[in-house]
């Protein structure tokens, strides 16, 4: 029996791994892709105008 206790961590690791991954798979897409792209493109316009904002050097 003691190779069933050595196997059934991963076994179990592996299953929901599994899960998590065709969980993640499902989500993508569908009904909120459209608002999902757009918070996404909205983040990146933020952080691109403020990459190339002049900064003011003291004297």
């Amino acid at each position: 029996m003691d190779y069933v206790a050595a196997l059934l961590p991963p076994v179990v690791m592996a299953v929901a791994f599994t899960a998590l991954i065709v969980t993640m798979v499902k989500s993508q897409g569908g009904a909120n892709k459209s608002k999902e792209d757009a918070a996404v493109d909205a983040v990146l316009a933020r952080a691109e105008s403020a990459a190339q904002e002049p900064k003011a050097h003291g004297a």
